[in-house]
């Protein structure tokens, strides 16, 4: 491993950061690359449970070096509690965290917006932590990036025009004791400001093993997702190299990280979607929860058809599938290998979202298991049934499962 991508290949919540972990026990460096404190992604570590929002998972290894690139967004205050709190657990960050000055700020107007959009434009089902706004402003250049922060010259102009622009009213007041608290907080910040594109070269021209850890999932992508009910940013491995200033030439490795069954949280659709008793178990069993959000997450059967679409987007070399031991006990599982629509069996993934919704599902039956997987460490003590699941799962994407995960711990991992 010199570079490696560790890449979410469904709606999110794949459980990368598991995986992102397990693999870190080799890594120099690990990289987020796009995305905000929406995501959520969590870790077990000696019956310890740490989540992360904006953090890389990496920083629980002492000596790993942990980046945020310039494709992120930051709430400078949501961020310094994440970093306190991890702080308050005894892990250090001084001289091994870095965020790159170009990431975009997230202010308060932006949760305003969000909050504003939702309720009253098509509903997305978002986590309100004004993503998509700081996102937008960027875009239309009316944004603030992290070095605005740091250098401190004419922030309240630049608050002032940024409230103008949106047309949102706010008074002098108000921008001033904006302005102080965030003077105030760019102290905390100083220590951590490092371009890191010029990290990850150094890095790389070094030999050094460097892990890009990518948030939600390649169907929420801003363009290859489905739009509108995505999130604001390229979660597919090209988002790699606008994220962080990575050429895609140097990586050497992509794993796609896959969950044994689908679930989805927010609005959108979802051709697989279990709403009957299988599915409250799933949800159940796999504790489908979301970290940040804590909604209850939606659930359905693995959905093979896009799977493949979302393969072919990320190039991925290798397959993650994790929590394949919460499908113990359900007798019979689908696997979904196509769409029906309108009498027609599709070949492309849907680019329209209505499509998608109305696309019925071609299943492909299993038989499941009733024994309890989550202590087995070698593939050939699995089940046969739970091993010919991984099979049929690597033969229809056409890549190899080389990571099997039965638990959120680090040693309930299987590695083929």
């Amino acid at each position: 491993m010199s570079s490696l991508a560790v890449l979410g290949c469904m709606f999110g919540d794949e459980a990368k950061a598991k995986i992102v972990d397990v693999m870190g026990k080799d890594a120099d460096l690990v990289v987020r690359f796009q995305g905000g404190n929406n995501a959520g992604h969590t870790i077990c570590i000696d019956k310890r449970k740490f989540v992360f929002h904006l953090v890389p998972s990496g920083i629980l290894y002492p000596k790993m070096k942990c980046a945020i690139g310039a494709g992120t967004v930051i709430d400078p205050w949501s961020l310094k509690e994440e970093i306190e709190d991890l702080q308050s657990q005894g892990i250090e960050f001084e001289g091994r965290f870095y965020i790159d000055p170009r990431a975009n700020l997230t202010l308060p107007i932006h949760k305003y917006l969000d909050s504003l959009n939702e309720n009253t434009n098509t509903k997305i089902g978002t986590t309100k932590r004004g993503i998509g706004p700081t996102y937008s402003d960027a875009i239309a250049r009316k944004g603030m990036k992290f070095i605005d922060l740091i250098d401190g010259i004419d922030l309240k102009n630049k608050i002032s025009n940024l409230y103008d622009y949106h047309n949102v009213k706010i008074k002098d007041s108000e921008i001033d004791t904006l302005v102080e608290e965030l003077l105030d907080i760019k102290n905390f910040y100083l220590p951590y400001i490092r371009q890191v594109n010029y990290l990850i070269d150094e890095y790389h021209k070094q030999a050094k093993n460097i892990i890009f850890e990518g948030a939600q999932g390649t169907l929420l992508d801003i363009t290859y997702g489905t739009y509108p009910f995505v999130t604001s940013s390229n979660t597919i491995s090209g988002g790699i190299t606008t994220g962080c200033g990575f050429s895609l030439r140097k990586l050497d490795k992509i794993i796609g990280v896959y969950k044994a069954y689908y679930t989805r949280v927010g609005d959108g659709p979802f051709p697989t979607e279990l709403f009957d008793e299988t599915g409250d178990q799933i949800r159940k069993q796999g504790n489908e929860y979301g970290s940040t959000t804590g909604r209850p997450r939606r659930c359905g059967w693995f959905d093979l058809f896009a799977s493949k679409y979302t393969a072919h987007l990320n190039d991925i070399d290798e397959i993650a599938l994790t929590l394949v031991d919460v499908l113990m006990g359900i007798p019979k599982i689908k696997l979904c290998t196509g769409y029906e629509y309108q009498g027609k069996v599709l070949t492309e993934f849907p680019v329209s979202s209505q499509i998608l919704a109305d696309c019925i599902p071609i299943y492909h039956t299993l038989k499941g298991w009733e024994e309890d997987i989550s202590m087995i460490t070698n593939f050939d003590e699995l089940p046969i049934n739970a091993q010919e699941y991984v099979y049929f799962v690597e033969r229809e994407i056409g890549k190899k499962v080389s990571i099997v995960s039965v638990g959120p711990g680090r040693h309930q991992t299987i590695f083929r």
